[in-house]
């Protein structure tokens, strides 16, 4: 059984705003800055004091509300499934060039985030939690089972209702052929085990009346990219 999944580090390009700012920084002490009465007083209407006249500008980088909400879920989907994701302001970043011969070669929309191999999201439509949870496949947490039932003749509906009445059953699909119904299964026990599967299969399932035969395959190792 595999114990990891290679290449776990992923890239997420964003593009900040950079903006020159003139916000007033207050003096770091009282005593930094004096001014005597008889100074503001005399001061002339509409001119700035002696310790208003130079106030620093400064450089700052603001990210849109849009790539940040992205950065912030994919950072949340990445935590869930044992990802590590590496944020780069290409904004702040003195040679694009490389950057672009690197990872972002054609990228026209900004956040990018970069995956496993040559697989990427570019743009704020396509940071779902859908898309991300494909990009990042994960080992699946709880057991599941996929069993095929033989059913005699009846209601199927009635059949179909009590199935679906079980917790455990995740999905259910109607056949044609040997078998009759397929039904996937999930279990989270602590931990989950194959005996938990059997258990209900054997003690549920075929307690039902119609059901005459299943057969049942439990994975020895799973891997999702639907979300959890």
């Amino acid at each position: 059984m595999p114990e990891h999944i290679p290449d776990r580090d992923l890239t997420l390009y964003v593009q900040s705003k950079k903006v020159v700012t003139s916000f007033y920084h207050p003096p770091t002490s009282r005593s930094d800055v004096t001014v005597s009465p008889e100074s503001a007083l005399s001061q002339e209407p509409g001119r700035p004091r002696s310790d208003e006249r130079s106030v620093p500008t400064a450089e700052e980088f603001f990210l849109s509300d849009d790539q940040a909400r992205c950065a912030a879920l994919t950072e949340e989907i990445a935590t869930k499934r044992g990802y590590r994701v590496r944020l780069v302001d290409v904004a702040r970043v003195g040679r694009l060039e490389r950057l672009v011969a690197e990872h972002l070669r054609g990228v026209q929309r900004f956040p990018v985030l970069h995956g496993p191999g040559e697989t990427r999201l570019e743009g704020v439509d396509a940071f779902t939690e859908e898309h991300l949870s494909e990009l990042m496949p994960a080992e699946m947490a709880a057991i599941r089972a996929f069993t095929y039932l033989k059913v005699r003749g009846g209601d199927l509906e009635r059949i179909r209702l009590f199935l679906l009445g079980f917790p455990e059953v995740r999905e259910l699909h109607l056949l044609t052929g040997d078998w009759d119904i397929f039904v996937v299964l999930e279990f989270r026990g602590s931990p989950p085990n194959k005996r938990l599967v059997f258990d209900f299969i054997t003690t549920r399932l075929r307690s039902i009346p119609e059901v005459l035969d299943t057969s049942t395959i439990v994975p020895e190792y799973s891997i999702t990219k639907f979300p959890f």
